[in-house]
């Protein structure tokens, strides 16, 4: 397994409203000693859903900090409850936590870097750009978001980057043009990305439409996001006669586990593809929100990765575990 979780209990030092959406917690675990950890880390975070014991992955933002671990959280009403959990919680506040962990890889020796972040997803570009500036690379960052006022670490990333930031601000009708921006880049540049899922689905066909490498465009992802709205829906398991509700604010993965239909998981963000299971039959509309399968392979829908994914309506499931076996 790629992850392996160490837990650690912590204490909320600080917290601060960066926009009217957006709140900054420190996190500082016990006995913590600041370290080093890699870019586009982040750490899973406990938190207690309708009473239930639950997790969610939040991402580091900045390099080393002294004082703990910075992350920030958008408080948003189309989520699994994650962030209402976060923001009813105040300094003194104690909970779980995980160390750093990261899947992103930066090449440390281009000289060209483009980093694209779409909303909260500049948590984890904000020490990238620290690191790339540091290393004196050739760094440019384009963020977007619906307005200025809702731009987090925007004073930051001024003073960091100047003029080689370009804030897309929807309400001043600067949209953001993938497209354009790709194709100015030089012929050896990687891009960093981090944003919703239809951002990134944008940015990997610009990418490839640009004629460039996919292993250049690297992202870090949150799986909260998809297509279509975050409902209710059924699970039927083939060959067991079970039909489960997924709440909308739990995963399917997390709802089959608890009823004992343990399925095989690791990264829990879409990412590793372990927890995909074979669909069998769909009465309704998958939302593909994993970054693991390709475009052609989301049009199939022969499998669906259980811990980020949802449908709007009922699916069947094969889990390859059959009642007569146990």
């Amino acid at each position: 397994m790629r992850f392996i979780e160490t837990w650690t209990p912590a204490t909320i030092i600080a917290t601060r409203d960066l926009t009217s959406g957006i709140r900054e917690f420190v996190l500082r675990p016990d006995g913590f000693t600041a370290e080093p950890y890699p870019v586009g880390s982040h750490i899973q975070v406990g938190v207690t859903i309708d009473g239930r014991p639950e997790t969610r992955s939040y991402s580091l933002v900045g390099e080393m900090d002294p004082q703990g671990y910075r992350i920030a959280v958008r408080r948003a009403p189309d989520t699994r409850g994650g962030s209402r959990y976060m923001w009813s919680l105040r300094p003194g506040a104690r909970l779980n936590i995980t160390l750093p962990a990261s899947l992103v890889q930066l090449d440390w020796t281009r000289r060209h870097v483009c980093l694209v972040a779409g909303g909260i997803g500049i948590t984890p570009i904000v020490g990238a750009a620290q690191a790339l500036a540091r290393r004196n690379a050739d760094v440019t960052l384009h963020y977007a978001v619906r307005s200025r006022a809702d731009a987090a670490y925007l004073d930051v990333l001024e003073a960091l980057l100047g003029d080689r930031l370009t804030v897309h601000a929807g309400d001043e009708g600067h949209r953001l043009d993938l497209n354009g921006v790709f194709a100015t880049l030089p012929k050896n540049a990687m891009t960093l990305f981090c944003g919703p899922i239809r951002m990134l689905d944008a940015a990997r066909h610009a990418w490839e439409a640009a004629g460039r490498p996919m292993t250049d465009l690297r992202y870090e992802t949150f799986g909260s996001s998809g297509l279509l709205p975050t409902d209710e829906f059924r699970v039927r398991l083939k060959g067991e006669g079970v039909e489960l509700v997924i709440p909308r604010d739990r995963s399917m993965l997390d709802v089959l586990s608890e009823a004992g239909h343990e399925v095989m998981s690791d990264c829990r963000r879409g990412e590793c593809g372990v927890c995909a299971l074979d669909i069998v039959d769909v009465d309704g509309e998958i939302d593909h929100r994993d970054v693991f399968f390709s475009d052609h392979q989301k049009r199939e829908s022969r499998k669906i990765c259980a811990c980020v994914s949802r449908v709007r309506g009922t699916i069947t499931v094969d889990t390859l575990r059959r009642a007569d076996a146990v």
